[in-house]
């Protein structure tokens, strides 16, 4: 309710009574016109003008709670404190000021009695008006005086800043003041007392050195805490380290109060300190809001709800720096975006208080009718989240309606008045919004004249579940009824409460009521309305809903536990609601992680689900059908299978040769779908090559590795190993077998370059041979083979130590290769030795060399790959540089190489299809691949390398490289005359070979003279996508050159050669030239030539010849045509004389 005496405000309600000059028509009512304003009763303005506030109480002290109402009639004050209504009449320590103040004397509060602290509210009261009630205020009682820290001594160089700590709880803070030499401080600059109590004294002084204490005033007199000294020590002259003597803290403040954040810092030099919100430098030249004050103290007044955020102080002396961060949390107590209006309306009717609050955090909203909380029902609901909507309204709902908002920060209310009118009496126009749709103005006032009689045969034509269809008769007054409209009102029987519902038209003898609920029995009447007023009312008709299809409720007790490795038992009970007998259940089962459900039909009560996987999770419901069908479900049971021993072994078992008596075993677990259980350990079983009997070990279930010492020196050994649960151990992997060094060789540094490298090439393969790098005492673990047409880089293939020899295969005939070998250890690969060798041609028909078919292979054991790279990325850097990265999850989360793996990347594009890969090493997460074609489309993958373990490639990334300006010329430029137009000529070419994108266009230059300025020659633009262009208009018999220049998004490429053609001298003969022209600087054209692309006209003595050659090759045409007639002539009457 708004504390202010004017009916105009949103709250206050007008009253004539108190306010003559206050009309209904004033106020914003329009009476009915043919009934008095005595008939329409106005609103009452009744409302607080002090509401109660927070306050805090010192123990032993006087507390008053302010509040006074305001009314025509004088209201009656009363107090709640916590909900309940305090006996002010036997009070001998509260008692009822005449303004409705609560005055408490000798504030109670102690350990185990505290009768003062609470909440409290005040009630105001006016009888046969109503009821409202205040805002909610909270009483603080301050605790024991009680000092939390205590000041401890210190010292502080002259200059520097220095914190004495005194800490209180929240609500004692105020009470807090210091002293130095028992002699309260003095109000200056450099002392500011901080939130929490503690004292922070600036730009030390020798005046500053003293004993300092704090003090709580209290009415029992000051407590003090202990005093500590502070020495103010001779100015700094050596560095001294940057510390943080008081860092901020984070706080909360409500809007417009101020916040302080310190941030002491001592130091030499002395330090500097800055502030940022959110990241951003705070100006604190004291010209805003945010003010640095001594010490480092930064100040925001009149907090704004836009200043929360991260407050970071930043000091810095010398080269140190120091950062320290406190979040600001601005809390915005509730506030009404729309409060409640007042509201006319008659019995029956549906109406809707609107509210909308707003505040940080959300607040909450409850409604109270007066004095007394809303409690939710049918006919009372909370519509669009803070509305109050009351439904087929009673005289008793009159009264005083208050919508009160709640957060953290406090609480706020605001409230409307209802007046329901007699229904002879009109609803004065009100906004729209305070009225639902059940709500007309179907009694609005008339003339008087004859009213309509009962309605007839009402029935109800459709019943349901949820809605009432009925129908009737126009009243035996008034047959026709095509101008009555009609109100039904109906509730439910044995309720008092009526609900009205209007036809939406005249005429109209039917409605459909909804919003029902289920087997409840309704009493409805039908009154029809013409334009004198409502009229007679049909008898009740009580009709009954039908009762909604009961469905079997969820089954109770379900539970479900696992019988075997691979079954488990589901069992639950009959449920307690549903309609008919349960006929039978659904049982749906589902591993966990997976997404598709499997379901099994159950008579019972019990099942046991077989073919389960072994150790694995899987959920249970169970749904009960009766004849309407399947009922609800129950919830979601979750049990894991039994144990078993694994049923596979474990994977990717190595060996690797320490030294001479130790070899190292590495694995990985057995297949997730296999281990059965709990992996607890795994067993070793290891025995020389030449003996039978084994030696046995075991490992702890987390450990994939284990080192075998205690060995014999150049001995073969094999090993297996077996994955155990609790329930025993599962099948062993192969026997791997390796032998042991023959001395103890040295490994923290690569191995030298092989000794020799012999080839020898055959038609689609080379038989590579070696011999070991010359020092023995460097271990080498395998060789390295490279190689490639060219390039040594194509292709890798890794051999064991032991091997000599190897024949690389399925090479291409007739082609240079050059091969690299390298030796390699855990610490990395060794020099490489090159060699290169022709592959022999296809009519070669040499014979290979038997050793080399007889030769025995000996490759590194294949133990299972390692996991390839993923998350391969192409990003494009330049036309010719595009940088792929990759992620390799065999590594820790932090991606950190530590061990000698390597990363293989290869590349290639498929234009043309054959084209091979090309392939770089790298030892990083990411490699830069140089040397690319421009606006060419790549695929790329990596490959991971640790010691004889490779992974497979990768999945491919592909990446286009950026265009580039054409670097070659359009080609095959071709001129030729235009058949039948010798001024026109078509000139022809091909795109550039290097376009380095897409061509966009192209210009063609010509001219006549080949020397002249490319500025000066003539310019024909065309279209990226044509490969043809006709120049008209030329100059006949004269010498043109042409040159065409190609374009695309990045710009112009070369121009291509000039090309010479000279145009025909007449209609009849063809030009010459169309062919490249090397010409030099000096070139000039043929005399006669034209600088310019027109020529002169042909001169008459060309026209002459030309002319004498027409006639000549006319009369010899006719002189042949006449012998051939001749002969013909002759032939043909020989054969006729015949």
């Amino acid at each position: 309710l708004v504390p202010s005496p004017s009916p105009a405000l949103p709250g206050a309600f007008s009253c004539p009574g108190e306010h003559p000059h206050i009309s209904v028509a004033s106020s914003g009512l329009s009476p009915a016109a043919s009934h008095p304003e005595s008939l329409v009763r106005t609103f009452t303005p009744f409302y607080f003008l002090v509401e109660p506030l927070d306050v805090l109480a010192v123990r032993g002290g006087s507390v008053i709670m302010n509040c006074s109402a305001q009314c025509e009639t004088p209201p009656r004050i009363e107090w709640r404190k916590d909900g309940s209504f305090l006996n002010l009449v036997s009070d001998d320590r509260r008692q009822l000021l005449p303004d409705g103040s609560l005055l408490i004397n000798s504030v109670v509060h102690s350990k185990h009695n505290k009768p003062d602290e609470g909440y409290y509210q005040c009630v105001a009261t006016v009888d046969s008006l109503g009821t409202i009630v205040s805002r909610t205020a909270k009483l603080t009682v301050a605790g024991l005086p009680r000092f939390t820290s205590q000041p401890e001594p210190t010292s502080v160089h002259r200059g520097g800043s220095a914190v004495l700590g005194c800490e209180v709880s929240a609500e004692l803070a105020p009470l807090l003041r210091w002293e130095r030499d028992r002699q309260a401080l003095a109000p200056e600059p450099r002392l500011l007392q901080l939130p929490g109590g503690a004292l922070l004294l600036s730009n030390a002084s020798d005046t500053d050195t003293g004993l300092y204490r704090c003090a709580l005033d209290s009415p029992g007199g000051p407590k003090y805490s202990e005093e500590a000294e502070l020495k103010v020590l001779p100015d700094a002259e050596e560095p001294q380290k940057l510390v943080l003597l008081k860092p901020p803290s984070s706080l909360s403040r409500l809007p417009g109060q101020s916040a302080l954040f310190p941030c002491v810092a001592a130091g030499f030099p002395p330090p500097l300190v800055r502030w940022t919100r959110n990241g951003e430098e705070l100006p604190t030249d004291g010209s805003g809001r945010f003010q640095l004050l001594p010490g480092g103290v930064l100040e925001i007044r009149a907090v704004a709800e836009a200043d929360a955020g991260t407050f970071t102080c930043i000091a810095e002396s010398g080269n140190d720096t120091l950062e320290a961060q406190a979040e600001l949390a601005v809390q915005v107590p509730p506030t009404f975006l729309k409060r409640p209006a007042n509201i006319y309306a008659h019995e029956s009717m549906d109406i809707v208080f609107e509210c909308e609050v707003t505040g940080k955090p959300t607040p909450t909203v409850k409604w109270v009718k007066n004095g007394d909380v809303v409690i939710p029902s049918d006919y009372f609901k909370i519509v669009k989240e803070h509305n109050l909507q009351v439904l087929g309204l009673v005289k008793s709902d009159e009264g005083f309606y208050q919508c009160i908002a709640e957060n953290d920060v406090g609480n706020a209310q605001a409230g409307a008045q209802l007046i329901i009118l007699d229904l002879d009496v009109a609803i004065p126009t009100l906004p729209p919004t305070s009225l639902t749709s059940a709500t007309n103005d179907h009694l609005a006032a008339a003339p008087a004249g004859p009213l309509p009689s009962a309605p007839r045969d009402v029935v109800a034509t459709l019943v349901s579940t949820r809605f009432i269809r009925l129908t009737w008769r126009p009243p035996a007054s008034d047959p026709h009824g095509d101008n009555l409209t009609y109100s039904i009102f109906y509730t439910k029987e044995g309720i008092n409460r009526e609900r009205v519902e209007n036809t939406s038209r005249p005429g109209e003898t039917q409605v459909m009521i909804q919003s029902l609920m289920p087997e409840t029995v309704y009493v409805f009447r039908v009154v029809a309305q013409n334009r004198h007023g409502p009229g007679e009312s049909s008898a009740p008709l009580k009709v009954a809903t039908q009762p909604e299809v009961q469905l079997p409720g969820p089954a109770p007790n379900i539970r479900a536990f696992s019988s075997s490795p691979t079954s488990v038992t589901v069992t639950w009970e009959t449920p307690l609601s549903g309609n008919g007998d349960i006929q039978n259940y659904k049982l749906y089962y589902m591993e966990k992680g997976q997404h598709t459900e499997q379901d099994v039909d159950v008579a019972g009560l019990s099942h046991t689900v077989q073919g389960l996987k072994k150790f694995t999770e899987y959920s249970f419901r169970v749904v009960a059908y009766n004849k309407h069908g399947p009922g609800v479900s129950t919830h979601d049971v979750v049990v894991r299978t039994l144990s078993d021993v694994p049923s596979a072994p474990p994977q990717n078992l190595t060996l690797e040769v320490r030294n001479s008596k130790s070899i190292l075993l590495q694995w990985q677990p057995p297949p997730a779908g296999t281990q059965s259980g709990q992996i607890t350990g795994y067993k070793i079983r290891y025995r020389r090559v030449a003996r039978k009997s084994d030696v046995s070990e075991s490992v702890a279930g987390t450990q994939l590795s284990q080192l075998i010492e205690g060995l014999e020196r150049g001995t073969e050994y094999s090993f297996r190993v077996a994955a155990m649960t609790i329930n025993g151990t599962g099948p062993a992997t192969d026997w791997v077998s390796a032998e042991t060094f023959e001395s103890d060789l040295d490994e923290s540094r690569v191995p030298e370059v092989p000794s020799s490298l012999h080839v020898r090439p055959l038609v689609t393969s080379i038989v590579v041979s070696w011999t070991p790098p010359e020092n023995q005492d460097v271990v080498v673990r395998g060789y390295a083979i490279g190689y490639g047409i060219g390039s040594p880089h194509a292709q890798t293939i890794k051999v064991d130590y032991k091997q000599r020899y190897y024949t690389i295969e399925n090479l291409d005939p007739s082609s240079h290769y050059v091969i690299t070998l390298k030796a390699f250890n855990n610490v990395g690969e060794g020099i490489p030795l090159y060699e290169s060798a022709v592959t022999r041609p296809h009519s070669d028909t040499s014979e290979v060399d038997l050793f080399v078919i007889n030769a025995p292979y000996t490759p590194v054991p294949d133990p299972s790959p390692m996991m390839p790279p993923v998350g391969v990325q192409a990003s494009i850097l330049s036309h010719d540089t595009i940088r792929i990265t990759w992620a390799d999850n065999s590594l820790p989360k932090n991606q950190k190489i530590t061990d000698a793996r390597f990363y293989t990347v290869r590349w290639k594009t498929n234009i043309p299809a054959n084209t091979k890969y090309k392939t770089a090493n790298a030892t990083t997460l990411s490699y830069l691949v140089t040397g690319l074609k421009p606006n060419t489309l790549y695929e790329f993958s990596v490959m991971v390398t640790k010691g004889r373990r490779s992974s497979t490639w990768s999945m491919t990334a592909h990446g286009t490289t950026f265009e580039l300006v054409p670097t070659s010329p359009p080609k095959d430029v071709t001129v030729v005359s235009k058949e039948g137009k010798p001024r026109t000529i078509i000139v022809n070419w091909q795109p550039p070979s290097e376009a380095n994108g897409k061509i966009t266009g192209y210009i063609i230059y010509y001219s006549t003279d080949v020397n002249a300025e490319i500025h000066d020659w003539v310019i024909e633009p065309v279209v990226g996508n044509r490969l043809t262009h006709q120049i008209q208009e030329l100059t006949l018999d004269t010498p043109y050159f042409f040159k065409i220049q190609a374009r695309n998004s990045k710009g112009m490429g070369p121009m291509s050669e000039a090309v010479q053609f000279r145009t025909p001298k007449a209609s009849g003969s063809a030009g010459k030239g169309n062919r490249p022209m090397d010409l030099g600087p000096d070139y000039k054209p043929p005399l006669g030539g034209s600088n310019s692309p027109h020529g002169s006209p042909t001169s008459p003595l060309d026209s002459n010849m030309l002319l004498v050659i027409i006639v000549s090759v006319g009369v010899i045409t006719i002189v042949i045509v006449v012998i051939v007639a001749v002969f013909c002539t002759r032939r043909t009457t020989s054969h006729q004389k015949k």
